[in-house]
């Protein structure tokens, strides 16, 4: 039978209907990272006879029961608790009871594969990596991290919404950088630059060239828009990028300040890639709240640091990094002149009592990341056990409510105490009085919880 126009308009009206409605959503900002997860399903779990590390003493508490209802850490006893019927039960025969760890420093996307495989390859296979190396950061018990530097946002959501498993993530979304700056991955035949195209490196996520104030604000607001928890700019020259001295000093003080008032706009901060004295300096001058890593600074820098109440994010970054680029690269030649301010840097930390956050920063290599437990334990260099864990849960909780209303996570981080996120992990032995026990976490890691979910549990059979 033939359509009559009436007919007609009423179906391509409702077609174009469907497909406005369709559009809208696809336009919606689901694709944003979640600020804030789904519940998790209610359950129950009773840890009996455990010893507490809190995150803030440097002692273990007597034998105690906590018990843990939905997502959160609900009742901490030396007596009994009545955790009700359908409770799961964990004996735990006096073993240590502990905080899920944090890492200050990581980059979730950017762990498996060489920067030319990730730049030439499929970002389909790339996040599937990520995927895989999301649950294995979470089975060495580190249950949330600071990602300062790579297109974590669709991982985020994936692991939030329990689509794969792994740990909680604060993104920075990409690296901000100038050109030739670390982060800038560009081959030298992609110069000069073309207004408007953007570079591979840019098109993924991983980093993002800004050369004025201006480019600065849109960048950072490009990543608040994303779901960015804090904004990550590189201030001076690296070691892992092809054309940045570790000596060079990047943004300008004015391009730097862009970046802390997009991101102060937002109610958060900027985290700055900076080692030198200069860069330093200028980062601190321009408002900036984190220094990362900072290991060519000298003795008044780290003096202006304590005055001005900025904190430094550091890394006991292993030799097996220095030693894995190649002699004579240039990224070689800068690890090499990096590597010794290390231990320096740390002692300066100590004797102006700087807030001291703790990361690994592994990059490219799978094979570092499973010592990420070595890595904390490494820090025995300069600090007891206790002052390590607490810097890597508490201290490193501390670090993360910078970020203000752009928290992802609400709750309490990095404290075992009612109401905390019921972060857990029951250690077979005293990581107080044995740091080097984090370094094996297959063996003496027998229960691993994130957010009332446990996701390893030797003792269950």
């Amino acid at each position: 039978m033939t359509s009559t126009r009436h007919d007609r308009e009423l179906s391509y009206g409702w077609a174009a209907g469907l497909c406005a409605a369709a559009l809208s959503l696809a336009m919606a900002p689901a694709t944003r990272a979640d600020p804030t997860p789904p519940v998790a399903e209610s359950t129950t779990t009773l840890f009996q006879n455990v010893r507490v590390f809190d995150g803030k003493h440097a002692t273990l508490s007597a034998p105690s029961n906590v018990l843990v209802s939905g997502n959160v850490i609900t009742q901490i006893s030396t007596g009994p608790i009545d955790a009700g019927a359908g409770a799961r039960v964990i004996a735990g025969g006096g073993r240590t009871l502990m905080l899920g760890l944090i890492d200050a420093h990581w980059h979730a996307m950017l762990i498996r594969g060489a920067p030319a495989a990730i730049l030439a390859g499929d970002a389909g296979y790339s996040n599937l990596l990520a995927g895989a190396e999301a649950h294995d950061t979470l089975m060495r018990g580190f249950t949330t991290v600071r990602d300062v530097g790579g297109p974590a946002f669709s991982l985020k959501q994936a692991i939030d919404r329990g689509v794969i498993d792994g740990p909680r993530i604060y993104p920075s979304g990409a690296m901000i950088t100038v050109t030739s700056g670390h982060g800038d991955f560009r081959q030298l035949t992609d110069l000069p630059r073309r207004a408007g195209q953007l570079t591979r490196v840019e098109e993924l996520g991983g980093a993002a060239i800004a050369d004025s104030p201006d480019e600065m604000r849109m960048r950072a607001r490009e990543q608040l828009m994303h779901g960015a928890s804090q904004i990550k700019v590189t201030a001076g020259g690296g070691v892992s990028s092809p054309f940045s001295p570790v000596d060079v000093t990047a943004f300008t003080e004015p391009e730097l300040r862009a970046a802390v008032e997009a991101a102060e706009n937002w109610g958060t901060y900027v985290a700055a890639h900076a080692f030198s004295d200069e860069s330093i300096r200028r980062s601190i001058d321009a408002g900036v709240k984190v220094i990362e890593h900072g290991f060519l600074m000298s003795e008044p820098t780290a003096q202006l640091i304590a005055q001005k109440g900025v904190w430094l994010s550091l890394q006991p970054l292993p030799e097996a990094l220095r030693e894995g680029f190649p002699p004579g690269s240039v990224q070689r030649k800068g690890a090499d002149e990096v590597w010794p301010g290390i231990d320096r840097t740390y002692r300066l930390a100590r004797k102006y009592k700087l807030k001291t956050a703790w990361g690994t920063d592994v990059l490219f290599s799978q094979a570092l990341a499973q010592q990420q437990g070595a890595i904390l334990a490494s820090l025995s260099r300069w600090y007891t056990p206790a002052e390590a864990l607490i810097m890597a849960t508490s201290t490193n909780a501390e670090l993360l409510r910078l970020s203000g209303r752009r928290n992802p996570y609400t709750g309490a981080l990095g404290v075992v105490e009612q109401g905390a996120y019921a972060d857990l992990i029951l250690v077979d032995g005293d990581p107080l009085t044995n740091l080097n026990l984090v370094a094996d976490p297959a063996r003496n890691f027998l229960v691993i919880m994130k957010d009332g979910k446990i996701y390893k549990d030797t003792l269950a059979n």
